[in-house]
């Protein structure tokens, strides 16, 4: 079979289509027939060495994939060959096969595309695992995702809102701002012409946000702080913004007396984030059978970019004879690779 191979760290040519073994399923594994892969920044990271795969894992980038399954391996019951899933994987997603633990595979939601769910997983269980599980968002807090078009934060917008939290999101221009209040979000903010601090805190008349979860890390820790509530919990996800910052001076003891909880969460491939993730999906998959999300109006989707959308998206789903991975800094909602890439 074929699949997209990272042969040296670097640029978005070292990505090349290769012939490589097809999996065989194990005890509690299935092969799916790849229809449609996400892309994720972390398999920009993995392509320039900053995030390798775990022990025992594909070498082969790709964190979540949707398509049909071809093989069941022995002990997997609920799932027959042909049926219509989305997984998250450690790796190997980009390959026209992909082997994938029979527990770690989401049913399609009915009104979404089998190409479109390849975008559910990641941000499904990125933003369930640390948004409800380690923050514990309530009904009638404020919440405030950075990064509010992008894939996790147009996810993010969408359970908090159904959850009866109040939403406040950061973006970059109008258009982006535009689809995050369509989603829900109740306090837009233009991250480059207004600050975010002040904005929410006069949207909220002084009280701040309960939940942050957040993507740039260093950038933004000290602001993220001021804007903590009392009992405020700041979830870290990414370090677009640097790996390394300081609170201002004074805000410890700020933090200590209103109670405030700083909330790291580790990466997807960490034994921390796995575990997280598959408690995630266990909670996913139990709703198997029962409603599914996009099955009454208003539900939590994954919104993915249309090929022609962003200079960003139109790269991500060009031929993978370049198999070029974008700088997804600019996109707008999530990238998806679909599987007829391959050459």
């Amino acid at each position: 079979m074929r699949g997209v191979s990272i042969t040296e760290p670097g640029d978005a040519d070292v990505l090349q289509v290769a012939d490589v073994d097809a999996p065989t399923a194990g005890p509690g594994q299935v092969v799916v027939d790849m229809v449609a892969a996400g892309v994720n920044r972390a398999d920009v990271m993995q392509r320039t060495g900053h995030y390798p795969p775990p022990k025992g894992a594909s070498p082969l980038p790709g964190l979540e994939v949707s398509g049909t399954i071809r093989e069941v391996g022995p002990d997997v019951e609920g799932w027959s060959v042909g049926d219509e899933v989305c997984a998250l994987v450690d790796g190997g997603g980009y390959a026209e096969q992909v082997l994938v633990p029979a527990a770690q595979l989401l049913p399609v939601p009915k009104g979404v595309s089998l190409t479109d769910a390849a975008g559910l997983p990641e941000v499904a269980c990125t933003v369930w695992s640390n948004v409800f599980m380690t923050a514990n968002l309530q009904p009638g807090e404020t919440f405030l995702v950075h990064g509010g078009s992008s894939g996790i934060g147009t996810m993010a917008t969408q359970l908090a809102t159904a959850a009866g939290a109040r939403v406040a999101v950061t973006a970059g221009s109008q258009d982006k701002l535009d689809v995050c209040r369509e989603l829900g979000a109740d306090i837009p903010v233009n991250y480059k012409e207004q600050d975010f601090v002040d904005e929410v805190r006069e949207a909220t008349d002084g009280h701040g946000a309960d939940v942050i979860l957040d993507l740039m890390g260093a950038k933004y820790l000290p602001r993220n702080v001021d804007l903590l509530a009392t009992s405020g919990r700041l979830v870290v996800i990414g370090l677009m913004g640097g790996r390394t910052g300081r609170a201002r001076p004074g805000q410890d003891a700020q933090q200590a007396r209103r109670g405030h909880r700083h909330l790291a969460a580790g990466p997807a491939r960490s034994r921390e984030g796995r575990d997280r993730r598959s408690r995630a999906r266990a909670r996913l998959a139990a709703h198997r059978g029962r409603r599914r999300p996009a099955d009454h109006p208003g539900a939590p989707t994954p919104r993915t970019a249309p090929p022609t959308r962003t200079a960003s998206s139109r790269r991500a789903v060009t031929s993978a004879r370049s198999c070029s991975l974008p700088d997804l800094t600019p996109h707008l909602l999530k990238v998806v690779r679909p599987g007829c890439a391959f050459p």
